[in-house]
């Protein structure tokens, strides 16, 4: 009897294994030795899945709605993993792609972006500075009238002021707001020129180029008079001028798409002064009260600084509207940042310096050797130039301190070997080492009149062995003494040096009658033992009174 095995596909008889897809040929073979047998039934059927009685007997595979379901379950979620790893795959790229463009195109422009008519996107602004320069000199008008004159002018002719800088910072940033944006290459953006128009410049040039002098109406302008350092009036004059409307809109269209060269015709009409002396007036007054409003800058500690008048006068310029009849004042904000960024710090850095106190062998300070100074180091410039610009625009005077660094002087304290005590009342200087009496000297100081020595505490601070001195003699007359030796300066103009022609005086201690002009006249010797001894910072106290006559 046949018997089925659930494994491998096979059917086996009572010879062994026979493949399944060849059953059927071998039961054809023995069918007419081969008893007939009732089928088995189904309840002897094994029951795993996949199989299924053959109406003979024998147990075959069969794909049951089971079997099928389970099949397609696998491969739908083996579809859906490769799915969902091809796009988890193209999401990866696309956020690689997005995040490479925004930092490939951090400081270039955008995608989409244009400039005189070509796409400039992945320029960086090197070379868009050479772009706008040439954009710039490729936009021209050529301008004629009816009686066939004829002129090429450039955008500077025709009062254009183009910001090279400031159009570069334009095609950097256009399509900003947001990246997707930003990197979208099918949002498309055209980008101008950053520039500023002058219409009476405009007027004034196609005025000189189209009408004779004896028949143009010209405007009243301003200008600054070096001379008088005042801005000053030119009057204008009625006459014929220039119909300008249709060179304005070609203008306009070159600033918005530069770089190529364009036409418009023009014709004339009678007109009064296009701006009046009243005008322009008011506009000199308006500057002149600019100049003469001081402009201060400090750099909180000692150092401040004025911006001149003739300074100031270059950053003024005026703005005439030919078709309002107005003259109006601007500022050139690039030259007061200019001027600013290299003035601030030449002007108000300062460096530090350490203070010097002499002082006795107690510690008590006797006099300041050096004073200390703070090191100051000016920053953010920009932000001085913003508030002189505002001061400009309001017409009022400005009294700013610069942003700074400061690094706080720190003391030092040195002790003076020596220490010369002249005393006026006696006539004499007398010298003391670590405060010990060492040396005496007769001395004759300087007369009344007002040019007795000084009294109070000095130093030397300077030294010649010999020196031509030079000086006023309080009557308008000045004295030239050549040859002074030994010389030792303690307090500006005066100090202690050889007199001999005034040894009677020195020997007689007689100031009233015969004193120096200020400094403390020696005998030669005595003069140069202070020189060979008491070196620069040498304390010099100067105390008594003037006596009435000799005290010897």
């Amino acid at each position: 009897m046949t018997s089925a095995y659930q494994r491998e596909g096979y059917l086996s008889d009572q010879t062994g294994k026979i493949p399944a897809r060849r059953a059927a040929d071998r039961m054809q073979d023995t069918a007419d030795n081969t008893p007939v047998f009732a089928p088995l039934s189904t309840a002897f059927a094994p029951m795993g899945e996949g199989y299924a009685s053959d109406g003979f007997g024998d147990i075959v595979a069969s794909h049951t709605p089971r079997a099928a379901k389970a099949k397609a379950t696998g491969r739908g979620k083996a579809v859906l993993a490769v799915t969902l790893g091809i796009i988890g795959a193209l999401l990866l790229l696309a956020a690689g792609s997005f995040f490479g463009a925004r930092w490939y195109f951090q400081d270039k422009v955008a995608p989409g972006v244009s400039f005189a008519g070509a796409a400039v996107a992945g320029k960086s602004a090197g070379e868009l500075t050479g772009i706008v320069n040439d954009a710039v000199s490729r936009s021209v008008l050529t301008v004629s009238d009816d009686s066939g004159k004829k002129i090429t002018a450039t955008l500077k002719d025709l009062g254009v002021s183009v910001d090279v800088n400031a159009t570069v910072k334009d095609l950097l940033s256009a399509k900003s707001g947001n990246d997707l944006n930003r990197l979208n290459p099918f949002s498309k953006q055209s980008v101008g020129l950053a520039a500023k128009r002058d219409s009476l410049a405009a007027s004034t040039y196609l005025t000189d180029s189209f009408i004779s002098q004896e028949q143009r109406a010209v405007p009243s302008t301003i200008s600054f008079d070096a001379q008088s350092k005042a801005f000053t009036v030119k009057p204008g004059k009625d006459g014929k001028a220039l119909v300008s409307a249709p060179v304005d809109r070609a203008v306009d269209t070159l600033v918005a798409q530069p770089g190529h060269g364009a036409a418009v015709s023009v014709s004339y009409n009678d007109v009064s002064m296009p701006i009046s002396e009243q005008s322009a007036t008011a506009a000199a007054n308006q500057a002149n009260q600019r100049l003469s409003s001081a402009i201060t800058v400090s750099n909180g500690d000692a150092k401040t600084f004025t911006v001149p008048a003739g300074t100031v006068a270059t950053w003024i310029s005026s703005q005439g509207d030919a078709d309002k009849g107005t003259l109006t004042l601007s500022y050139d904000r690039h030259a007061i940042d200019a001027y600013m960024s290299r003035e601030l710090p030449a002007q108000l850095n300062q460096k530090m310096v350490t203070q010097e106190d002499v002082v006795n062998t107690a510690g008590v300070v006797l006099v300041t050797k050096t004073q200390g100074v703070d090191g100051v180091v000016v920053k953010n410039t920009g932000a001085v130039a913003q508030q002189v610009m505002q001061a400009l625009s309001q017409g009022e005077a400005a009294d700013i301190k610069a942003e700074a660094d400061v690094t706080k002087h720190d003391v030092k304290q040195v002790t003076s070997q020596y220490r010369v005590v002249v005393d006026k009342s006696k006539q004499i200087a007398e010298v003391y080492q670590n405060d010990q009496l060492i040396k005496t000297f007769l001395v004759c100081t300087g007369r009344g009149g007002g040019r007795e020595t000084d009294s109070g505490t000095f130093f030397i601070y300077l030294n010649y062995q010999i020196q031509d001195m030079r000086g006023p003699n309080g009557d308008g007359t000045f004295y030239l003494t050549k040859g002074v030796k030994w010389v030792s300066y303690f307090n500006r103009g005066e100090g202690f040096h050889t007199a001999y022609w005034n040894y009677p005086a020195i020997a007689a201690g007689d100031p009233t009658n015969k004193g120096s002009h200020g400094c403390v006249n020696m005998y030669e010797q005595d003069a140069k033992w202070i020189f060979d001894n008491c070196p620069k910072g040498t304390i010099v106290q100067v105390v008594g009174t003037q006596p009435s006559g000799p005290v010897r």
